[in-house]
């Protein structure tokens, strides 16, 4: 019995130490991440169990991922093992304003994008597993891939499990009418959304009438976000919308916060001001503590809080996984002090 079932890639991250340009770079620090992977590894942080499905090549780069996963408490017994395909790998520039950090993926003809319909059997997995997370990036990958995500949603509906997709637009993956065209429908089966404001004016075309943000995120209104859930639950009929909200001044310098829309009322938290190490999977953090907050609490209120803290103490983080524990994340709900801890 898994609390949670992600769904989704992993890749090898390589990064220049030192802020330095890959063009100067002579070595590189060594991560795995993936959106779903690193909520898997969340909520076991914070003490639930989960299992990762994916598809990894079998190659010294696919147990690496593995091995990773597993260091996290994740459990990979229903990974899907393939012969053909690779390892995917992504690039990540470290920027100083006013010089942004930078993605250069090398993802093509992965082993999970040629994942098909019926290797792996959802309906086993599904019968002992009280929460479904997948994303956006996940159907990006292959018209086989987003079969598969489909497959996924259906068989977790059917099994009465509930479902939150974080709807991670990667314009890198596909232009915004293919990703509209292919997730509208698999809104259906989903139960919670998680998205921002850009992502869903994206892929919905789904926008605040009253627009009050700056084009450049250094300020954030949470009133037009307000609008944007509503919205959403009206046009979907979610159980649940959330949305995250980061106002980023600075390079390492922003704020953090979220809101949520769920059984007609609106759910905000604090605002938390980040000294930021490694901002990638601070999303994904979200995810893994509002899943936490909801299962352990049974409260769309405990949700956003256990998400946005959470999440605020991944940016402090090297690495895409979030390493911080529960009693860190219960700390700072409770005003933790930033004196050092002797």
């Amino acid at each position: 019995m898994w609390d949670v079932v992600t769904f989704g890639e992993a890749m090898v991250r390589l990064s220049p130490p030192h802020f330095q340009r890959i063009e100067q770079a002579t070595s590189l620090d060594v991560n795995v991440g993936g959106g779903e992977l690193n909520v898997a590894a969340g909520v076991c942080r914070l003490g639930l169990t989960s299992t990762w499905i994916s598809r990894l090549p079998k190659s010294a780069l696919g147990r690496a991922v593995e091995n990773r996963a597993r260091q996290a408490g994740v459990d990979t017994s229903r990974v899907v093992w393939s012969d053909d395909g690779r390892q995917g790998v992504y690039f990540l520039e470290f920027g100083a304003a006013p010089r942004a950090s930078a993605v250069l993926y090398d993802r093509a003809n992965t082993a999970i994008s040629a994942i098909k319909p019926g290797e792996v059997n959802w309906k086993e997995i599904f019968g002992n597993a009280r929460w479904f997370h997948t994303s956006g990036i996940t159907p990006a990958l292959s018209d086989s891939a987003a079969a598969v995500t489909l497959e996924a949603l259906k068989a977790a509906k059917a099994a009465g499990v509930p479902v939150s997709y974080d709807l991670n637009y990667r314009g890198k993956l596909w232009k915004p009418d293919k990703a509209q065209a292919v997730q509208e429908p698999m809104m259906e089966f989903v139960d919670v959304l998680i998205t921002t404001e850009e992502d869903t004016n994206v892929v919905f075309k789904i926008r605040a009438e009253k627009q009050e943000r700056r084009e450049d995120f250094t300020q954030v209104s949470a009133e037009p976000y307000r609008e944007i859930a509503q919205r959403l639950q009206e046009k979907f009929k979610f159980r649940a919308v959330a949305i995250t909200l980061r106002e980023n001044p600075l390079v390492w310098r922003n704020t953090w916060t979220a809101i949520a829309y769920a059984e007609g009322k609106f759910f905000d938290d604090v605002k938390y001001e980040l000294e930021i190490v490694d901002r990638l999977g601070g999303g994904d953090s979200f995810s893994a503590g509002f899943i936490y907050g909801y299962l352990a609490k049974e409260s769309w209120a405990d949700a956003v809080r256990y998400g946005t803290a959470f999440s605020a103490l991944k940016h402090t983080i090297p690495g895409d996984f979030n390493w911080s524990s529960l009693a860190e994340v219960e700390s700072l709900l409770k005003g933790a002090s930033l004196r050092v801890a002797r």
